[in-house]
């Protein structure tokens, strides 16, 4: 489907953009537009890939032209631009709502002025039951992006998203950070053991980004089935994959956290398809008939569980490093 096609990738220096971009580079698409707002890591990018499939755009999703200027013949839309830090989307909450929503709904406006084909938005698993400004930015995303989608006909610009749980070893994720603290001789600080969390892998990422372009229909959320670990365990697995013998310290738990996530919630499980590897969650499509809020409702909600990093497959100490040898990340850190 991807055949001399555009693809669009917002915030594509990041972690999920590299991602992205890797698995395209050397297929027959014709052409991968690199759009994000930092100068210094397109041009380590160009000069790395090296490729004339690339083109590099320098904008803002928070500015409405620069997305739109960017998108003119562009087949397919990744939007993983956005403000993902926890503790700074907490002490900057209007700062996650423009990028965050704002910034996502110029993109979403943007591909359908100019007839893309097919938008992926990237959330994540801190949109349900969010406690967290960041959580609760990337919620409103997802109701915007179904509220768009309800509106477009057949034929039009499909938006739909993937929600995912941890990725490994992106930037800014926990692994880097124990794997640094360990090479400088510090304690590994741990927030919680017993805290949860899925953890999947950046080429888990892009199947389900390749899932959900393939596979959407409007207003579509895709999510991955993922295992999980405690943070205790994770923090053994890696002192073990590096022989070490660094002392873990236990920290509290930081602005903004959970015990565990959830990638669905109890009223997403009760209508969500099992796709096998994923799940599919429909479009809520009630309009304001107000007999489908209040008089009509939904009695298998309360017979269902939110899908959790608690009672999702939980992997040991052994399983966990199995994963972790896996990523080139740490092959790289290991060889280094």
């Amino acid at each position: 489907m991807f055949a001399n096609n555009v693809l669009m990738i917002t915030g594509g220096t990041g972690s999920f953009g590299n991602a992205v971009l890797n698995r395209f580079l050397h297929t027959d698409v014709r052409e991968i537009r690199i759009f994000s707002r930092d100068e210094k890591k397109q041009e380590d990018m160009r000069i790395a890939m090296n490729n004339s499939k690339l083109k590099f755009y320098i904008g803002d999703v928070r500015n409405y032209e620069s997305v739109r200027d960017a998108m003119q013949g562009v087949d397919y839309v990744f939007h993983a631009a956005a403000l993902k830090q926890v503790p700074s989307c907490e002490f900057y909450p209007m700062e996650a709502v423009r990028t965050n929503v704002l910034g996502t709904e110029n993109v979403m406006n943007a591909a359908i002025d100019c007839s893309v084909k097919r938008v992926v938005v990237l959330s994540t698993d801190k949109a349900v039951y969010p406690v967290n400004a960041m959580g609760i930015s990337k919620a409103m995303m997802e109701k915007l992006m179904v509220a768009k989608a309800r509106m477009r006909r057949e034929g039009e610009t499909v938006l739909c998203a993937t929600r995912y749980g941890n990725v490994m070893a992106s930037r800014g994720s926990v692994i880097p950070l124990f794997v640094s603290q360990i090479k400088a001789n510090k304690p590994l600080t741990v927030t919680d053991p017993s805290m949860t969390r899925f953890l999947m892998s950046l080429e888990d990422s892009v199947n389900l980004v390749i899932y959900a372009f393939e596979n959407a229909r409007q207003g579509d959320i895709f999510v991955q089935k993922a295992p999980a670990s405690t943070m205790g365990d994770l923090a053994q697995a890696v002192r073990d994959v590096f022989s070490s013998k660094a002392v873990v310290k236990i920290i509290g738990t930081r602005h903004g956290e959970k015990l565990y996530e959830s990638l669905l919630s109890r009223e997403e499980m009760a209508r969500a398809q099992d796709l096998d590897e994923y799940y599919r969650v429909p479009a809520d499509d009630r309009d304001l008939n107000y007999n489908k809020y209040f008089v009509e409702g939904e009695t298998k909600v309360s017979a269902v569980e939110d899908y959790t990093s608690h009672n999702t497959v939980r992997l040991d100490v052994d399983r966990v490093k199995a994963l972790l040898m896996k990523l080139d990340f740490i092959q790289d850190e290991l060889n280094a």
